[in-house]
């Protein structure tokens, strides 16, 4: 748990998903987000702190160890908490292995019951990694799978490989029968991957026919419209989520109301 005082402070809340290279940052007031942004260093974003009155802060990095997280935004403010598994969440995990669970997973699937509470819900998020995450109607995690993202396949083929080159995603969507060397490993990263994404969801709407699916992340706008509907896009979702235990975070606080999730 991050350092609060009972104080009610006046302002925006800041949530940040801190990358390898970058800080995304959401400034909500109360559950409406008002504004997002990229920061490229953390002097930065201590500019933009400094021009608004914040209330509270929640960081959260799958890249960087909690501590570090804790020390650098010290010098920001009192009011913050960094996303670790012991931090309160508004969901219960199933997870077996709970300390290795990703914080972008878990404030996704916050998100989710944020957007649709009271609904099962498939999150697929395409980044570094593919994830595909299940919580179920009362809000309890279950998991999922974690698969190569896009840019992981295409470098996966060109260094584990002598002559194969490394290549990018084509602009157009590509032909399933390829005529050339590049154009057939493009089709098959990107027609593979929404085979995969596909069938997964076809999965999970045989077992929980009014599953809600969203997705989000970087590389996910690519094979959007060619999912099988009804599919909800929320690029926020993981900064949606991080103001849902930030906010749940202070309620119990100020309420002194010890809470303990299994």
């Amino acid at each position: 748990m991050g350092i609060l005082t009972n104080d009610k402070p006046s302002g925006v809340n800041l949530v940040i998903d801190w990358g390898n290279s970058s800080l995304k940052t959401g400034w909500f007031n109360g559950s409406s987000l008002v504004e997002t942004n990229r920061y490229g260093s953390l002097g930065a974003l201590h500019a933009a702190i400094r021009q608004r009155s914040v209330a509270h802060i929640l960081a959260s990095s799958t890249s960087r160890p909690a501590d570090e997280i804790r020390t650098e935004l010290s010098s920001l403010t009192d009011n913050f908490w960094v996303l670790d598994s012991q931090t309160l969440v508004p969901i219960r995990k199933t997870y077996e292995t709970p300390a290795t669970l990703g914080a972008d997973r878990v404030a996704s699937a916050v998100g989710a019951v944020t957007l649709f509470p009271g609904q099962d819900c498939l999150i697929l998020d395409l980044g570094t990694c593919l994830t595909a995450d299940f919580v179920d109607q009362d809000a309890v995690f279950h998991g999922g799978l974690i698969s190569p993202g896009l840019q992981m396949r295409f470098r996966a083929m060109h260094e584990q490989t002598a002559r194969l080159p490394l290549i990018e995603a084509p602009a157009e969507w590509p032909y399933i029968t390829a005529k050339n060397t590049r154009q057939s490993m493009q089709s098959g990263v990107m027609n593979g991957l929404l085979f995969e994404m596909n069938g997964i969801i076809d999965t999970y709407r045989q077992n929980w026919p009014d599953v809600a699916v969203l997705t989000c992340g970087g590389d996910i706008s690519a094979f959007e419209s060619r999912f099988k509907p009804p599919i909800f896009a929320v690029p926020e979702l993981v900064l949606i989520g991080l103001n849902r235990i930030l906010r749940y975070n202070v309620e119990n606080l100020q309420a002194n109301t010890p809470d303990v999730n299994a």
